[in-house]
């Protein structure tokens, strides 16, 4: 299936016109130019779900959220597990805080890392496969026996004809849409993985919501609207909803930060899951939240009530006046709402 005109579509034999057309097709993992690469036996997220056997040592490239949550799966199966990581940080989207206390929790599990690795590169060295990591510190690299890349995903619209539409595209293959999921051409639309706006299942249903609401329903709905949310799942999980410590400098927002260790959770202490912590970002002036990360036991499930509060535009003040149910996770929420202090 490819573009052979703006608003035609070649399936086959047949040529299929139409003025209003959807692109939703998915997402596959980077295979980065690294050198060696080519010549080693790699699994990725999908290729990795088919094996027969368990890896003696998988040595994981990329520290972001797919590479963590198989290092953890993959530990706790019985490999040995080395995460190599290119920056000097894992999942570097987050705050410092979250991400120091998800390395705990895999360390402590087992799970080795290699950070700041600068020279990547793949040899094979019999059975095995050797990555190099380090030029200048440390052991020069990583021997194991199965290597997992996880490093980024992109669009699959390399084969899509997009430039005979006239669908403007980036470096990456990422369709350009409008706040109405819209592409530069009108009718076109971009859903999914594709569009670069959330590679979620939960952000691709949402796009279909906002395209059907406004063509169907004749509404108004808009990606500005939308409150951005994600879970890294490994155990205990993360819950994130809106802005880190980091956005909201780079907006220029000021803010104060609430914080409450995972072992002072009376929910958390009774099932002994004590790691992790909980963290809420509340804008000065407006008393809005501007974002929330809840790492702990159903933390991905705890964070559902800040997402709604968000999209509801419910301010600290309302939030903390509320009275949750206890023993919960969520009823700490207002308790941290009440003792915010200056920004980390």
């Amino acid at each position: 299936m490819r573009f052979v005109a703006p608003y035609e579509i070649g399936v086959g034999e047949e040529t299929l016109p139409s003025d209003l057309i959807f692109l939703n097709v998915g997402g596959r993992a980077v295979v980065p130019d690294l050198p060696g690469v080519q010549g080693v036996p790699f699994l990725t997220n999908s290729s990795i779900l088919d094996l027969q056997d368990l890896p003696r040592h998988l040595v994981i490239v990329g520290g972001g959220y797919i590479g963590l949550e198989f290092a953890q799966m993959f530990r706790r199966f019985g490999s040995a597990v080395t995460v190599v990581e290119h920056g000097p940080q894992l999942l570097g989207h987050e705050d410092p805080d979250i991400r120091d206390a998800i390395r705990t929790i895999l360390e402590q599990e087992g799970v080795a890392f290699r950070l700041g690795a600068d020279c990547i590169r793949f040899e094979a060295r019999g059975a095995d496969i050797a990555v190099g990591v380090s030029c200048q510190t440390g052991a020069p690299e990583v021997v194991g026996s199965h290597v997992l890349l996880a490093m980024g995903r992109r669009p699959n619209t390399d084969d899509l004809g997009l430039d005979r539409a006239g669908i403007a595209v980036d470096a990456r293959g990422v369709i350009a849409v409008d706040d109405t999921l819209q592409t530069n051409v009108p009718g076109i639309y971009a859903l999914g993985d594709c569009n670069g706006r959330g590679a979620f299942t939960h952000t691709a249903f949402n796009d279909f919501e906002i395209v059907a609401g406004n063509l169907l329903d004749g509404g108004s709905r808009s990606l500005a609207d939308r409150v951005p949310a994600y879970a890294l799942y490994i155990d205990p999980p993360l819950g994130r909803v809106g802005m880190t410590e980091a956005d909201a400098r780079k907006a220029g927002k000021p803010f104060r930060v609430g914080l409450r260790q995972m072992t002072r959770v009376g929910r958390a202490v009774e099932k002994g899951e004590t790691h992790g912590l909980m963290k809420v970002i509340v804008e000065e002036g407006s008393d809005l939240i501007l974002g929330a990360a809840i790492l702990g036991k159903d933390g991905d499930e705890a964070i559902h009530g800040i997402i709604n509060m968000m999209n509801a535009g419910v301010t600290a003040e309302a939030y903390r006046r509320a009275m949750p149910v206890h023993p919960t996770l969520s009823e700490l929420i207002p308790t941290i709402l009440g003792d915010l202090g200056p920004a980390g």
